[in-house]
Formats: structure tokens, C-alpha cells, sequence
């Protein structure tokens, strides 16, 4: 019997990309965002895309309609967790959007739930209370930090997963034991993309320093990144023989290479480049909002390979 599930918080798709490469059917998904809606649906046409906030919906009702879910996929709003926030305020009521898991898990009662988000959701006040709260229904909980880099994608993305099961206590994920993609995997350093000059007169100081450091350490001969966040000591550049810093939901990354006629030239790295980053296969649709769009909803997305490989061994045992 074929596994049905549902994503709650769903994007574009990631993790129900992920699951439907583990072989388990996608009936339905919810967002509050339409452009992932659209998204979602252009990536999985045989689900229903259902919008809207979570607390506002009939679980009750969805459950007669949707009949049975075996496992419930959910990434909740992880913003107001992320360190990538800064000093920003930060929303409690936005993080309890959380328990809207534990109320689809009540009325639905799938044998399986995984919840994917940040690693400092772990520091969130009601954490320990939502985990008694799936406990309360049942559940046996593992709780893992994942890297992406450690199956096969080219991007260093750690990332909380909680799984719960009805029936035993949820396996240990055991990484992939392969040499981690680099960035020089999935960038073009050819002309397919258009390039402009690194020193120019309205080039900004800060990205000017990033190269400078890049070009300190690596000479001018070799191609590399500059990252536009962080305060983790890396200088603002990153080389291209080691997987991408954390993709955010927000255009950071930029390729610095030689030229010939103006010395160095440099560009954001593309949607396609950043999908590559997250495991992402070029089948999967990204058309629609605008550039910026597409990249939030690459950011906020989670890396199919990694959620593949979760949901691979836990329908096994």
C-alpha cells in the first residue's frame, strides 16, 4: 500500500519533492504564500494545493476529504528562529504557528510526522512543549541535526529534523559516506550569464574589501565566491572547492572571476545555480514572481536529497 502524505508549510516543494522521490504520494499541500502555491502546483499536479492559514482551516473537514495521511511533512515558520534574523524582533506568535503540526497531527493520526526547520528552533521557549505535545498523541521522537553537504548536495545547509513515529522509536540517520559537491559543481564560469566589471566607480567598499581578502588568499588567477552575510570570521569570499555557505531567502552569493579586458569581472549567482545548490533537479519548475521570488522560495525551501533519504528509511523499518 502506497504512503499518502501531506506538507504543511510546503514552498515550492522541497520536501515533497524529497518524499516523492522516496516513493510516497503527495495528496495534498498548504501554504499561506500564493506564488509557492503556484509553485507547488506547477511541480506537483496530481496534489491538491490548498492556501490559507493553517489555523483558520477545518482540519476536521480535511480529514473526511483527504481521507488517509500516512505521514505529515512540515517546515514551519522558521524566520523568527534563524540567527540569520539578527537583532530583529523577533514574533512568538509566528513561531506558534508550530502547534498548527500537532493539531493536523491529532485529527489526521498518521503513523509518521517530520518536522524540518532551523537548528535554534531547538532554543525556542515552547519547544520542549511541543514536543511533549506529539508525545501526548503517541509519538516516539528522534531528534537530529542534518547537513546537507553529507548527501550529495553542494551546500553546507544544517538543519533541525524531528521525527516522530506512532510505532517505534524513529531510526538515527546515518550520513552518506562520499566526498561532499562543491561549488564548482553547479556554477557557469562562462559567458552564459552576463558579467560586469569588479572595479567600477559605483561598486561598493565593502564588496571591494571581500575580493581583496579572496584575492590574498587564492591570487588573482582563480575564481571564487564573495558572501554578502555572516560574521563567522571567512572574510566575506568563500572558495569553490567546498559546498556553498547556507543558502537564505535572499540574493547573497556572487562569482568573481579573471578577464582579460577589465582585470576581474563578477555576478549574483542565478536561480538555476542556486536550485543546483539545493539539490534541486533542473525538472523542477521555478517560473514563477520575480527573480527575488524564486530565490525566497529556493531559501526557504528544504534540500530534496536530505528529506529523499529521511523518508526512504523510516517507510523501511
Amino acid at each position: 500500500m502506497r504512503i499518502r502524505a501531506i506538507d504543511l508549510f510546503c514552498g515550492a516543494g522541497g520536501s515533497s519533492w524529497g518524499a516523492r522521490e522516496a516513493g510516497v504520494e503527495i495528496v495534498a499541500a498548504f501554504d499561506l504564500w500564493p506564488l509557492a502555491g503556484k509553485a507547488h502546483d506547477a511541480n506537483f499536479p496530481e496534489a491538491e494545493f490548498i492556501p490559507g492559514r493553517l489555523e483558520e482551516l477545518d482540519v476536521d473537514a480535511l480529514t473526511k476529504r483527504l481521507e488517509r495521511i500516512d505521514l505529515i511533512l512540515s517546515s514551519p515558520e522558521c524566520t523568527n528562529h534563524s540567527p540569520a534574523k539578527g537583532n530583529k524582533l523577533r514574533h512568538e506568535q509566528s513561531k506558534d504557528t508550530a502547534f498548527q503540526v500537532v493539531r493536523f497531527a491529532e485529527a489526521f493520526k498518521p503513523r509518521w510526522v517530520i518536522i524540518e526547520n532551523v537548528v535554534n528552533m531547538r532554543n525556542w521557549t515552547r519547544y520542549a512543549e511541543f514536543k511533549s505535545a506529539l508525545e501526548k498523541l503517541s509519538y516516539n521522537l528522534h531528534e537530529q541535526v542534518l547537513n546537507s553537504a553529507h548527501f550529495g548536495v553542494p551546500q553546507s545547509r544544517r538543519r533541525l529534523f524531528l521525527v516522530a513515529d506512532k510505532q517505534q522509536m524513529p531510526p538515527k540517520v546515518t550520513p552518506r559516506k562520499t566526498e561532499p559537491k562543491k561549488i564548482a559543481d553547479i556554477v557557469d564560469l562562462k559567458e552564459k550569464y552576463t558579467w560586469t566589471p569588479l572595479r567600477q566607480p559605483n561598486r561598493a567598499k565593502a564588496t571591494l574589501e571581500r575580493a581583496e581578502r579572496g584575492f590574498a588568499a587564492l591570487g588573482e588567477s582563480k575564481p571564487f565566491l564573495l558572501v554578502y552575510y555572516g560574521s563567522d570570521g571567512g572574510g566575506g569570499w568563500q572558495r569553490l572547492n567546498r559546498p556553498l555557505r547556507t543558502i537564505t531567502t535572499v540574493d547573497r552569493f556572487a562569482l568573481v572571476k579573471p578577464d582579460p579586458k577589465h582585470g576581474h569581472v563578477m555576478r549574483m549567482l542565478q536561480v538555476p545555480e542556486l536550485q543546483a545548490a539545493m539539490g534541486m533537479p533542473p525538472k523542477m519548475k521555478f517560473k514563477t514572481g520575480t527573480r527575488r521570488d524564486r530565490i525566497k522560495m529556493i531559501g526557504n525551501a528544504v534540500c530534496p536529497p536530505v528529506m529523499r533519504h529521511l523518508v526512504t528509511l523510516l517507510i523501511k523499518t
